[in-house]
């Protein structure tokens, strides 16, 4: 039975598809109205959360990120398989301290013509833009969510120099080698300071960028409309980046409604999908059912967000979770295949190496291996820990606390872990008071997720780094062999060395076993027929400039 057609849809969900439909109307209506009659081709896609800033400062969430990342440009820049590329910087380097990197820019590169400037032309770039543009991220003022990027890593003086127009610097109290990566995050796009003079805190509505798209009209909650950059300096061969010449932007909350909406033609992209949805959509094996297939693509791939369970090793109460051996016990006895292929359709990859989830450059499963599913050493482990020779009925019962979204999760676990004889109980709360109940340390035994705020293995293991509090310890881990090398890694400046110092630390985490390992996300995301030159990314980045659209059929 299809759910999501208009005909059969509920009437609870055709009342919610109603109410929306003087924005559908609206919308859509121009949108379509727009291409037909100005020969455009435009870009349509939903964003469920609101967009609460254009202001790159504050690019903290999903849906601000890829608003930002279709308005402005960083120095540099990630490709789909997240290796570094050149952006509005040409090239760099980094001296032999590993704490000076120096950028050469190109300085030929505009920005948007804006009334910020004088006469309403966009002007070039220029060194000073980059020093102005980072140093609010520091400021206080700003009271930008990204200032960790930079707390406690760039130089107290000066961090950041313009040494002539054409040149940058940025200056590090100590080597850090996933510094590049860093600067690749949104929060580092370029912006003029003539538009945060002018628009003050206005600025969050009124962006002035460098990027393939210009703000043309946001309406907030409702929809927003992105023009093509007719001077943007990116090229693809011998075409000029983007394809598309309007980006929209609509506001459904409603992943099911928008889900109506892509197989109705009204939008080209969405990206993630109810979960009530699973079975509807996707085969026992996870293809797209052929009457969606017909009509959309979907594309999946490796998201770098890691699902573990994790234990507060620093817990004052006795409890068998504190016995290494219990716990690689009960990471031995998860069949996650099976646990992926019943409540996911196996959208996402079973986490049997680390927790630097796959999809990172410096994943290796063949060189980090983690936990197969294998009941027998399970119980062997369980044997040597004593847990068995307590009578079932006596033996201590694991509280796993979780929020009731991720539940089926947890309890898919307690019932294997119930079948060796391991008593859990699911304890549900809200994600709030789960996540302050780990801050604090008033919790065992809890769900949790690291999802990468920049794409290297560092941001994963700097979770277990014994000098760091909670967050990001939240299991208080602590091993003199593993910090050393982790301080060891940030002063590594070659990337297979610092690759073999990551896998070491993996191994210590594996053995140590800290976290019960679970899986490592996936993305879905879906297009129409008419959308070419879609490419997924690990991060999930929207990059919008590289699309393309067959619009002649409009």
């Amino acid at each position: 039975m299809l759910l999501f057609t208009p005909v059969l849809c509920s009437f609870v969900h055709m009342t919610r598809i109603l109410a929306l439909f003087p924005v559908f109307l609206i919308f859509f209506t121009s949108c379509s109205r727009e291409e037909k009659n100005n020969d455009l081709c435009v870009f349509r896609y939903n964003q469920p959360n609101a967009i609460t800033s254009l202001d790159p400062a504050f690019a903290r969430n999903q849906s601000n990120i890829w608003a930002v990342d279709h308005l402005y440009n960083t120095l540099i820049q990630l490709d789909d398989s997240l290796h570094l590329q050149p952006c509005l910087a040409k090239r760099w380097e980094v001296d032999t301290s590993g704490k000076l990197y120096r950028f050469i820019l190109d300085t030929e590169i505009k920005f948007h013509d804006d009334p910020c400037f004088k006469g309403g032309k966009g002007r070039t770039i220029e060194a000073k833009d980059v020093v102005f543009s980072l140093n609010r991220i520091i400021d206080k003022k700003v009271a930008s969510p990204g200032s960790w990027i930079f707390n406690g890593r760039v130089d107290t003086v000066k961090p950041f120099v313009a040494v002539n127009d054409s040149t940058f610097e940025v200056r590090l109290l100590k080597p850090f080698m996933p510094f590049l990566q860093l600067l690749s995050m949104q929060y580092c796009s370029v912006v003029p300071h003539e538009a945060v003079e002018v628009y003050g805190k206005s600025f969050r509505s009124h962006p002035v960028g460098t990027g393939p798209f210009y703000l043309k009209t946001w309406i907030e909650g409702q929809a927003m409309i992105l023009n093509k950059n007719p001077d943007y300096f990116e090229y693809e061969g011998i075409n000029r980046l983007p394809y598309v010449d309007v980006v929209r932007v609509s506001f459904i909350g409603d992943k099911k409604t928008s889900f109506l909406q892509l197989m109705e033609g009204n939008l080209d992209f969405m990206s993630g999908f109810d979960p009530s949805m699973t079975t509807e959509l996707f085969t026992a094996d996870g293809q797209l059912r052929k009457q969606y297939a017909d009509k959309i693509f979907c594309y999946k791939a490796p998201y770098l967000n890691t699902e573990y369970l994790g234990i507060n090793l620093n817990w004052r109460e006795s409890s068998p979770l504190l016995n290494r051996d219990f716990r690689r016990a009960l990471n031995y006895s998860i069949d996650r295949k099976g646990l992926l292929e019943t409540l996911r359709r196996n959208i996402g990859t079973p986490a049997l190496s680390s927790f630097p989830p796959y999809g990172l450059p410096s994943f290796d499963e063949e060189k980090v291996k983690g936990f197969a599913y294998n009941p027998v050493m399970a119980r062997q482990l369980l044997e040597k820990s004593g847990y068995l020779k307590v009578p079932l009925t006596e033996r201590p019962v694991l509280s796993l606390y979780t929020a009731k979204d991720y539940s089926d999760f947890c309890l898919y676990v307690a019932k294997q872990w119930e079948l060796l004889g391991v008593r859990c109980k699911v304890e549900l709360a809200e994600s709030a008071t789960v996540r302050e109940m780990m801050r604090n340390g008033k919790v065992l035994f809890f769900r949790g997720s690291w999802l990468a705020d920049y794409p290297d293995a560092e941001n994963y293991l700097t979770v277990f780094y014994g000098k760091n509090p909670a967050p990001p310890n939240y299991t208080h881990f602590r091993n003199t062999e593993y910090d050393r090398l982790y301080e060891a890694s940030l002063l590594c400046k070659d990337e297979y060395r610092r690759f073999e110092l990551y896998h070491k630390m993996e191994k210590i985490l594996i053995d140590e076993s800290p976290v019960i390992f679970l899986f490592y996300d996936g993305i879905t995301n879906f297009t129409t027929h008419k959308i070419t030159h879609y490419h997924t990314n690990p991060i999930n980045l929207l990059k919008v400039k590289y699309i393309r659209k067959k619009c002649s059929a409009d």
